[in-house]
């Protein structure tokens, strides 16, 4: 039975043995996909006929595995770092500020900076107002770190 692929399925490229798990933003003449990564920032196309569609187990499996990694890397930094530790609170200097053009990286980006304990404040800006907004938001939160992501 033919799957048909739609917008706003969660698939994974065949030819690139499901490596990156995508979301599909468009599709052209039933022919072509239009892709964003879902745990990795890129966008791709892709014939329909290579794209298999990811259940909502892997899904949540994938998800998993990356919280994981995120805490152990989390945990190994903690005991390493030599950040100051004052009761049961990690205290860390410095303040990031995180311009990024994607709604859902900005949210994810966000939960990792907190699950880390990093004093971080993560903006949603589109990507063409980003350089006229920047000069305004440095001087509003005084980043000691500026990060802008662009697709």
């Amino acid at each position: 039975m033919l799957k048909i692929i739609k917008t706003g399925d969660i698939v994974a490229r065949k030819s690139y043995n499901q490596d990156v798990i995508f979301i599909v933003d468009l599709v052209i003449d039933n022919k072509i996909a239009i892709l964003t990564g879902i745990t990795t920032r890129l966008k791709a196309d892709s014939h329909i006929d290579d794209l298999e569609i990811i259940s909502k187990k892997e899904i949540h499996n994938i998800y998993k595995k990356i919280d994981e990694k995120i805490d152990k890397v989390s945990n190994k930094a903690n005991e390493k770092s030599g950040w100051l530790k004052r009761s049961s609170k990690i205290t860390r200097t410095g303040k990031i500020l995180h311009l990024d053009g994607d709604r859902r990286y900005s949210e994810k980006s966000k939960a990792y900076y907190q699950k880390m304990g990093l004093n971080a404040v993560v903006r949603n800006i589109t990507e063409s107002r980003q350089a006229s907004m920047v000069n305004k938001l440095i001087e509003q939160y005084k980043p000691d770190i500026l990060i802008v992501t662009r697709t």
